[in-house]
């Protein structure tokens, strides 16, 4: 599931919720007041429970609430949005998502990435082993390449010549100093 897709199904939840509680209380109360005084004419259609904004309406018949405010020509009424049947049918779509997700894995693998087998390990600087010769069942050894001994005999050349102005420089330090 996308994120933003959860943090949208997060968001009409906990709305749901508060809309749930607030229907729950008009209920509540309205049923107290429609048992207290409601008129056979009206037969208890509409509990009203007063807000800071007006009133709360709630039709009984159609579950449907609003809000009553006064303004200047009167009272008006507003239906909330319910938020109920935008939360189904986004419920609904990404029940209808995963099912075709579902489908999709279940056709093949199709992704790549992590196997169960691990890969062979190559090393390209190693050298092909020994030979064997067919008839002898002797060992061959590859002798070294002429470029192979320049780099050693360059290698000890300068390390020889490391050595000796070392021990040079020992000897005038300790001749310096007896």
């Amino acid at each position: 599931m996308k994120p933003a897709a959860t943090s949208l199904l997060r968001t009409w939840v906990s709305r749901a919720r508060s809309l749930a509680a607030a229907i729950a209380a008009v209920v509540a109360i309205g049923g107290q007041a429609a048992a207290q005084s409601a008129p056979d004419a009206e037969n208890g259609r509409y509990a009203m429970t007063p807000i800071p904004e007006g009133v709360l309406r709630l039709d009984t018949r159609t579950g449907t609430v609003s809000t009553c405010t006064k303004n200047g020509a009167g009272w008006a009424c507003y239906a909330v949005p319910d938020e109920r049947s935008a939360l189904d049918a986004e419920i609904g779509r990404l029940q209808v998502e995963v099912e075709k997700l579902k489908a999709e894995l279940a056709t093949g693998p199709t992704v790549s990435g992590k196997v169960d087998e691990a890969l062979p390990k190559s090393d390209q600087l190693k050298k092909a082993p020994p030979k064997v010769a067919e008839g002898d069942r002797r060992i061959e050894i590859p002798l070294p390449s002429d470029q192979d001994m320049d780099r050693v005999m360059s290698f000890l050349e300068r390390a020889w010549r490391r050595l000796i102005e070392m021990a040079n420089r020992v000897q005038k330090d300790v001749s310096g100093k007896i």
